[in-house]
């Protein structure tokens, strides 16, 4: 498993991505962000305890002492992280919003370096430089008039560092010997509880029975957007840093972008180009060893001298 944590990051990447397909499709049915969001974690939530429930039911023990890591990563990482990211696409842009939330391998690797004691290389800063120059250039913002605001700034830099938090909170869950499901479970039903006051229950319900391939769309959004990538994230954070993780998730803005190229008619442009190079060129200096070469010099055997 060791060997594929890399693609199954990479994988987890592209299934973040699809989030724009469906959250277009929702739209047109009049759902707004937040309800969109307490469809996604509140509906992963359900699906994956009754799937734990009704199979392993011994993974859903846990030590009280440990509630505040999933209390950490339901509430603080995934209910702050959608109203932050939410907050911020409302007060600045979309673009806006998505550079500043790709501060958040720079938060993972601050933050691992306190609480997990995992080293900040040279690598890694190279790394994380070029995928944020990636996530920067796929995002758009150049060459547009952005609205920016003081508390638009800070209300996606909140968005960063809370999705910065499900790594650390994870990462420390399992260190204790959780597992991967277990961490997943507690994480989305704690946000999912958390999450749905914010919610028009109601209208979701409403809509939901007015168009039954509304329930499709949502099934498969919780699944392909959440359900999925969490777990293939939280599985990978087994054999891999937290920090070097961060980073290589970045692969989700490129997702996104394609996304949109093939399914929402957007344009591909020069900028995103130069992105997606700058992305994959961060993955690979993460990835591929250089090999250091030593000199060996054979020892010098001192000449015999003779006495005469």
């Amino acid at each position: 498993m060791k060997k594929i944590s890399s693609f199954l990051i990479i994988l987890a990447g592209i299934f973040w991505g699809s989030q724009g397909i469906f959250v277009n499709q929702l739209g047109k049915m009049d759902l707004t962000s937040m309800d969109i969001a307490g469809v996604r974690v509140a509906g992963t939530g359900v699906i994956i305890f009754l799937v734990i429930l009704f199979t392993k039911r011994e993974l859903l023990k846990i030590k009280i002492q440990d509630i505040w890591i999933f209390s950490g990563s339901g509430l603080l990482s995934i209910i702050c992280f959608n109203c932050c990211y939410y907050q911020a696409i409302q007060m600045t842009s979309m673009a806006m919003a998505a550079v500043l939330l790709y501060i958040s391998p720079a938060v993972v690797a601050v933050l691992s370096c306190i609480f997990l004691r995992e080293k900040v290389t040279v690598r890694k800063i190279f790394a994380l430089i070029s995928a944020f120059a990636g996530c920067f250039f796929v995002s758009g913002i150049l060459g547009r008039e952005q609205v920016v605001t003081v508390m638009g700034v800070m209300a996606g830099i909140g968005a960063g560092v809370a999705y910065a938090l499900y790594s650390i909170f994870s990462a420390i869950g399992l260190r204790k010997g959780y597992q991967p499901v277990t961490i997943m479970t507690y994480t989305f039903t704690t946000g999912g509880i958390g999450i749905l006051p914010l919610c028009n229950i109601q209208k979701i319900m409403e809509k939901s029975v007015q168009h039954l391939n509304l329930v499709l769309i949502e099934i498969v959004f919780v699944v392909v957007s959440a359900l999925l990538p969490y777990l293939l994230y939280t599985i990978a954070l087994k054999y891999m840093e937290a920090g070097k993780a961060s980073i290589m998730a970045s692969t989700e803005a490129i997702a996104a972008t394609l996304f949109g190229i093939l399914f929402l008619h957007e344009k591909l442009t020069v900028n995103i180009i130069l992105g997606i190079i700058a992305v994959v060129f961060s993955i690979v200096v993460l990835n591929v060893k250089i090999p250091v070469k030593v000199k060996t010099t054979k020892p010098e055997i001192p000449e015999s001298t003779s006495v005469n």
